[in-house]
């Protein structure tokens, strides 16, 4: 079977192990994601820094390969309205968009799963604090936050996203916003190629199985889950929020990267990224 597109394919190198983990379709809950996914990322956030450093930078917002920038988007609202807002950041990595916030006036708080992705951001530097937890079990009190933000963080690779979402809630104000963007889950039902190979279904859009690369000892190392657009939007009603807007980025003229399955070519024929706007009322 032909590997699915990994969200996390959008930045991961082109280089590979010498010891490549399998890659399998199976079962996989919230524990082994969880684990799996932290010693992943621990593992690979060097690496993951030194290709995709430049792309990123060290302040900007970008919510996917496509580069939608925040200051362009204002997703999150106007700039000029962050200045004394909370914000928390899931899945934050080294904390590039934290520090964009920033920049704008926000507190932003910088969480992410991999205490090796929070050590970069330390490296970059920045006066906001750095957290290293699940997003399923965020530490932190009730109505702590104005907004909430994830570019590609936590959800594509948790068992329940619901989970995550209503954990995002709980930690919102009333009135509060929460924008995260995944891969667009059309991506599932075609190969991982970022030339015409890529261009032609695979596999089936409605099969939810998971992606697991696994060691020998059948070990999940690495699991993503896959969610259909349709099952995105009722995760964020079940989670008790209002979906207000849905932005599938086009792929602009500027854009010459190619990561994996993301390229000029796919992306000016089929979406690569969702972004899902969301309030709590």
């Amino acid at each position: 079977m032909q590997e699915p597109v990994s969200s996390e394919s959008a930045f991961r190198s082109a280089s590979e192990s010498a010891l490549e983990p399998e890659a399998t379709r199976r079962a996989a809950g919230t524990a082994e994601s969880s684990r799996a996914n932290r010693g992943w990322w621990d593992r690979n956030a060097d690496e993951y820094q030194t290709e995709h450093g430049t792309f990123l930078g060290d302040d900007r917002f970008v919510w996917g390969p496509e580069g939608l920038d925040e200051a362009e988007a204002e997703l999150l609202g106007p700039p000029e309205e962050l200045k004394g807002r909370d914000v928390l950041e899931i899945g934050a990595g080294a904390a590039q968009c934290s520090r964009w916030l920033a920049a704008q006036g926000a507190r932003p708080v910088a969480l992410d799963i991999s205490h090796r992705q929070l050590q970069h951001a330390l490296r970059i530097g920045g006066s906001f604090p750095l957290v290293c937890a699940d997003a399923g079990a965020l530490p932190f009190a009730d109505a702590s936050f104005d907004l909430a933000c994830s570019a590609y963080g936590a959800l594509p690779f948790v068992a329940e996203p619901v989970e995550v979402l209503r954990e995002v809630r709980r930690v919102l104000r009333r009135g509060g916003r929460f924008v995260f963007s995944v891969t667009h889950p059309i991506r599932w039902a075609f190969p991982d190629e970022p030339g015409p190979e890529g261009l032609s279904v695979s596999g089936s859009y409605f099969d939810r199985t998971p992606y697991v690369e696994q060691d020998e000892e059948g070990r999940a190392v690495y699991v993503e889950h896959h969610r259909t657009l349709g099952d995105r939007v009722r995760d964020v009603v079940a989670a008790g929020f209002r979906l207000v807007d849905l932005v599938e980025p086009e792929w602009p003229a500027w854009n010459t990267s190619e990561w994996g399955g993301w390229s000029p070519l796919r992306g000016n024929l089929i979406p690569g990224t969702a972004i899902f706007v969301c309030e709590r009322d």
